[in-house]
């Protein structure tokens, strides 16, 4: 299985700019490549369960920003980083966040993302339908109820409480 990202698409969907990742590639080449597939991978794990992963050309915009977000700090990890930095500190509750994110799409029953679904269920995530409410009742009936339980309690002397 290869990677949902190749080095270039990975500049351009990372928040680092693209001369740390090309330092990074010079100083220990194969690292990036070796986290995108790692990563792809972890995301496999994560939605294979519900979903048709590993995902086909072209991948989900989803995933891909998935990956960027996780392998991100890693990649500035790598780099060395003042752990004090604000944009660190953004970039490590992105990478939080997008774990939360796949959670969520792992977990759902209604598909939170439109990921396509394993070839024996349907072929979207996401279950479109109707409102699952009905009643019969007037708009204007809580009044009706409310005031008579107004009169209620005022005959009988107590409130509400």
């Amino acid at each position: 299985m290869s990677a949902y990202l190749d080095i270039a698409r990975f500049k351009l969907l990372s928040t680092i700019p693209a001369a740390f990742v090309d330092t990074i590639e010079q100083q220990e080449p194969g690292f990036i490549d070796a986290q995108l597939a790692y990563w792809s991978d972890w995301i496999d794990s994560q939605l294979r369960k519900r979903y048709d992963a590993p995902f086909q050309l072209p991948y989900p915009g989803a995933v891909e920003g998935w990956l960027a977000r996780i392998v991100t700090p890693r990649v500035w990890s790598k780099r060395g980083v003042d752990p004090n930095d604000e944009q660190w500190k953004e970039t490590k509750d992105d990478d939080t966040a997008a774990r939360a994110e796949i959670d969520r799409a792992a977990n759902s029953e209604t598909g939170l993302f439109d990921l396509p679904l394993r070839a024996d269920t349907k072929d979207s995530g996401i279950e479109r339908g109707f409102p699952k409410g009905y009643s019969e009742q007037s708009p204007y009936v809580f009044t009706t109820m409310q005031a008579q339980r107004g009169i209620q309690e005022d005959e009988s002397g107590r409130g509400s409480g």
